[in-house]
């Protein structure tokens, strides 16, 4: 059970804890596609074939091991690589990671998502960690956050306690004054806990924890009931 009197900030998650991080991917590839189609038909037919984008990003994963943390870079160097192999202009990957990254931006929040942001910003310094690349001030949420970092800004990601340490430093308190807030057990879970902090798991599929070494201090179904909690 967490310990509400020692929490003097916050941590929180984005993908997956205030929005679904699939429908958003997939509404961004989509545009994407849509892009290239008008501007490098030949690269659209070859992203369009079966396997093929899957087979780039295993080429990213070994051939550029540097842009791990990255989600910017290696989704605008597998553009840039599926120009090549089409005959397009390799320079049109630019604008083309621009278009799908403003789709990127733009979110499907959870119903609780905002109302809890607005709640745990007005009781705690609320500091966002990410391994993906959305933008607070894009999505509409920036006014919430005291501090953002992500994997691409720090060259480490979750979970390495590294990300949670500069989270609770940017907050002002020491890691086991920190609640952290996220979906992923691995990645937020674990990450956490080896920082020292006190985490809640926001388990909204209802998924098993399969970390017998780490338990989190709380499991919620939704950030509803975790605000409910922390009043």
């Amino acid at each position: 059970m967490i310990d509400i009197s020692r929490i003097r900030a916050i941590t929180l998650d984005l993908d997956d804890t205030l929005w679904p991080i699939g429908p958003t991917i997939r509404r961004a590839e989509a545009v994407l596609q849509a892009w290239l189609q008008e501007h490098a038909p030949a690269t659209a037919t070859l992203c369009a074939a079966p396997g093929a984008i899957r087979e780039v990003r295993q080429q990213m994963n070994t051939e550029r091991p540097d842009l791990a943390h990255d989600m910017s870079a290696l989704r605008r160097e597998s553009i840039r690589v599926m120009l090549v192999r089409g005959g397009d202009d390799p320079a049109l990957a630019e604008p083309a990671f621009d278009a799908f990254f403003a789709e990127r931006q733009r979110v499907t929040f959870y119903d609780d998502a905002l109302p809890a942001l607005a709640f745990l910003s007005s009781r705690y310094p609320l500091v966002a960690l990410s391994n993906g690349n959305a933008d607070l001030q894009r999505v509409g949420i920036g006014q919430h956050f005291c501090a953002a970092f992500s994997a691409t800004t720090l060259g480490v990601g979750k979970p390495d306690p590294r990300m949670f340490q500069v989270g609770a430093r940017a907050a002002g308190a020491a890691p086991e004054a920190v609640l952290h807030i996220g979906d992923d057990a691995h990645l937020d879970g674990v990450g956490a806990l080896n920082a020292g902090m006190q985490m809640a798991w926001v388990n909204r599929a209802g998924h098993p924890w399969e970390h017998p070494a780490h338990q989190p201090h709380v499991t919620v179904p939704e950030l509803r009931s975790l605000c409910e909690l922390l009043t």
